[in-house]
């Protein structure tokens, strides 16, 4: 399968193109980034289907390698309702955008600037949790039939604990 150099150059600019429309603050630009990255994408999808081929009718006579695949077809239509209904949903969007504040561009708020200048570390979240949470700690907690020190109950099951006795269970060696 030999692959046309200029249906590629093609649509390597519309993916260059589209991309860079997409980082804009201007919604109309970002409409118009994802439009073409939407046909830069059906021409992808042609690309990969190979060679055109006979129609997809049946015929006694013709070999089954002969015919198109309708593949290709069938997944550049879908794209295109997508790419649609996308379009549709980003105009809507940007209409609404311009009856409220009759911008284009979407500017930065206070909320964005503080989340970006906050550090990632939160005391709240990322401390280490204590093993007891009770707000009444108990002084004993019953293993077994022996009473072990509340502090030393979580590290009980642990592997490498000092509270676990060596010896196999059951009495036998």
């Amino acid at each position: 399968m030999s692959v046309n150099l200029t249906l590629l150059t093609v649509m390597g600019a519309l993916y260059a193109c589209g991309i860079y429309l997409l980082l804009e603050r201007s919604l109309t630009r970002v409409l118009l980034g994802l439009m073409l990255l939407a046909n830069a994408t059906n021409l992808l999808i042609l690309a990969t289907g190979g060679y055109a081929g006979l129609a997809p009718l049946f015929d006694k006579d013709t070999a089954a390698g002969d015919y198109n695949d309708p593949l290709p077809q069938a997944l550049i239509l879908t794209s295109i309702v997508i790419s649609f209904a996308v379009t549709a949903f980003m105009l809507g969007i940007i209409y609404r955008t311009w009856v409220l504040a009759r911008q284009d561009e979407i500017q930065d708020d206070a909320e964005d600037r503080r989340v970006a200048e906050t550090p990632s570390f939160d005391a709240e979240d990322d401390s280490v949790i204590p093993v007891e949470t009770s707000e009444f700690p108990l002084a004993t907690v019953m293993s077994g039939d022996r009473p072990v020190r509340a502090d030393k109950a979580a590290s009980e099951e642990q592997p490498g604990s000092l509270n676990v006795d060596p010896s196999p269970e059951g009495g036998g060696e």
